[in-house]
């Protein structure tokens, strides 16, 4: 299976080609508020490198949140274009889906909502807590994301066992395994649509707007 993989849910965004499970061509950048424009030629030149044109591909894998606004809905607009554009289906998945499959094992993954929250995603719930009102797990646990070394600290602070492994965002391969699984049935359904944790922090007016002028 030929596999486009696009990230930009946290702080960095990717573009990779992955084939049967292995990653041929692959682009990475730290671009923080630049995801928008750098994502599609970081796309295009990933599928130069490996050959192919986007009809060639079996579908489009984009991770869907949580994660920024801004970078959440510029992988997926691309996504859902070459999708269109390429008669391909295309599929979403979270990143603690992504990160658990590049980890082998259950997670929970802590991401920096940048709003003074943690995103906590953990098996069957995904939920934002502040960072001193985090459930403690029953038992030792593994720790991933880009805010998983404050949660590990408070943890252990609390008398829990807590891993903390070396994952802090997607990876193509991570990612490209977990839309497999989701297609055998291993993972419940997933619109590939944003994934939004926090409620929205703008909301239309409460009265109707005026009409227009005559």
């Amino acid at each position: 299976m030929r596999i486009l993989t696009l990230d930009a849910a946290l702080a960095r965004c990717s573009a990779a080609v992955v084939r049967d499970g292995a990653v041929i061509a692959a682009l990475v950048s730290d671009v923080g508020r630049g995801q928008p424009a750098a994502l599609p030629p970081m796309a295009e030149s990933v599928l130069r490198e490996a050959g192919l044109s986007a009809s060639a591909l079996d579908l489009v894998a984009v991770t869907v949140g949580p994660g920024g606004f801004t970078g959440i809905r510029a992988a997926l607009s691309l996504a859902h274009g070459i999708g269109l554009a390429a008669a391909i289906p295309v599929a979403g998945v979270t990143v603690g889906e992504a990160l658990t499959e590049s980890a082998g094992r259950p997670l929970w993954v802590a991401l920096d909502s940048r709003r003074g929250q943690v995103f906590l995603e953990r098996p069957n719930e995904i939920r934002a807590f502040p960072l001193d009102a985090l459930p403690l797990p029953d038992g030792p646990v593994a720790l991933a994301g880009d805010a998983a070394p404050a949660v590990a600290a408070l943890f252990e602070a609390a008398g829990v066992m807590a891993e903390l492994t070396p994952l802090r965002l997607p990876e193509p391969a991570g990612i490209a395994a977990a839309v497999r699984r989701r297609r055998a049935g291993g993972l419940p359904p997933l619109a590939a649509q944003p994934l939004y944790v926090d409620p929205p922090a703008v909301h239309p007016p409460s009265r109707a707007p005026r009409p227009p002028p005559q």
